[in-house]
Formats: structure tokens, sequence, C-alpha cells
């Protein structure tokens, strides 16, 4: 069940700071045990190599490749490389994504094209230069990261990061329809609150730095009364890419503990 052998997947945003397991680190650690072998992509290389170091330690096959995916030539050079690797793509998964505060009059123009560039472009990019690779196999599986930020307010004013997110289901969505009778598939993972790394950052950006206080937040937001992890986005993630969810294309798995399914 939910084996990858022989499939390779190019995963984004597979770094990670430190300080616990990232959605990216996880998802390409999962796939490897798996079998898949994984071209994986951050623009960190030092956060980079700590995931690839982690999945050669457990017998995986990665290959790290340090790319800015909002940079569409560095994308096409990514998957040009992947194929010379390989010699095929049979998954990609687009996990790039960044919030920043402000409602329309507060976000400048700069930050807003930046958080449209890193959550929406990137996965275009990524497509892009995919699409006509799984086309041509006639197979294939693209899950997008999204956020249950895309489906509703959830208590920050992000509207950038939230806008961004809508898109991508979208864009998954109607792109799923365009190939369903091509062999390739596009769904999108939604996480809720989930406990990585980045909190801490978003701590500073929405709570003043109060991390203890934010964390007890999003815990109480949740009914089951606590925020998931990168394991839970990695196994929906993991699901979608696989054979068992052949017959699901267009959809959105959303992965939230219930958030979305209450009234504030």
């Amino acid at each position: 069940m939910l084996s990858l052998e022989d499939k390779v997947a190019f995963v984004t945003g597979v770094g990670n700071a430190g300080g616990g397991w990232g959605n990216g680190q996880a998802i390409a650690t999962l796939f490897a045990r798996q079998g898949a072998c994984v071209f994986g992509l951050d623009r960190d290389a030092q956060a980079l190599e700590r995931t690839a170091a982690i999945v050669r330690q457990e017998g995986g096959t990665i290959v790290p490749y340090v790319c800015d995916v909002t940079d569409e030539a560095q994308v096409g050079e990514a998957v040009s490389k992947c194929m010379a690797a390989f010699g095929r793509l049979d998954i990609l998964v687009n996990n790039v994504g960044r919030s920043e505060p402000g409602g329309p009059a507060e976000l400048s123009p700069a930050v807003w094209h930046e958080q449209i560039a890193t959550n929406l472009d990137s996965a275009y990019h990524c497509c892009h230069h995919v699409l006509p690779i799984m086309e041509a196999a006639g197979s294939g599986s693209i899950v997008s990261v999204s956020s249950v930020a895309g489906l509703r307010y959830i208590g920050k004013d992000q509207v950038g990061y939230a806008s961004a997110k809508a898109a991508l289901m979208q864009m998954t969505s109607t792109t799923a329809v365009i190939y369903s009778g091509r062999g390739v598939r596009l769904n999108c993972v939604v996480p809720g609150l989930i406990d990585t790394p980045l909190v801490r950052r978003l701590a500073d950006k929405y709570a003043a730095g109060e991390y203890d206080h934010f964390v007890a937040q999003r815990r109480a937001q949740v009914p089951m009364g606590r925020m998931g992890d990168a394991w839970d986005v990695a196994h929906a993630a993991l699901y979608l890419a696989s054979d068992e969810a052949r017959y699901i294309t267009g959809q959105s798995l959303v992965v939230d503990g219930g958030l979305t399914c209450r009234t504030p």
C-alpha cells in the first residue's frame, strides 16, 4: 500500500532550519521511505542538506538541489537536472509558502507581489515545466500544499497569503479538469494549524513574539484541542500522490483537526 517504488518525486521546500519537522522535510523523508527517488529543492543550502542527510541515513535516495522556485528560469533548470538524473518525473509536490501580516491597506505592493510569487507563482512555475513531461509519459500526480487560510478567515490578517492559497486550490482544480484525460492528476493538501518550526516565526509576526500564548491560542481554535504536525501533512500528500488515489483529481484534502467545521 502507498508504495512509490520506481517513481521520481520532485518536491519543493524540503529544507529545514531546525527545531522540529517541517512539512517539506517530512514529505521528502516519507516519500523516500516509500521507495521514491526524491529530487528535493530548497533555496537554503544548509537547510536542504539537513533533510538530505536524514534521507541518506535511512538508506533512501535524494538529490538535493538549491533553487528559488519563484524564479521560473531556475525552476526550468531544476526540472532539466531532475530528468538528467533520473530520466523521468512521476510526482510533483508544490510545498513552498510563507505568510506575511496585513490587509490590502497595510501590505505594501512589494510584499503583496512577494506573497503571490511565493505561494502561487512558485506552483505555476513548477506545473509549467512538469506538466508537459507528465503528459508525454501519460501519467503523473501533482500535489500542492495549500492552507485553510484559503478557505476562511482563521484569526490572522494575512490577505496576501490567503488570496494566494485560495488561488492555488482553484488553479489545481481547473488544471485537473484540463488534464483529466491525459493521465495526470492534480490535488491539494489543505493543512490547518500545524506545529512546525515556522510557528515561532508566526508568533513573532502575529503575536509580538509571545510564543507560548500563540501556541495555546492555536490549540484552542482546533476542535481536537491540538495542532497537527508535519507528518499529518506528509501522509495526506503521500496518499494523493500514490496509485491508491488514482481516481481522485481536482480535490482539496483538508487536514485540520476539524477547524474549518467549527463556527468561531
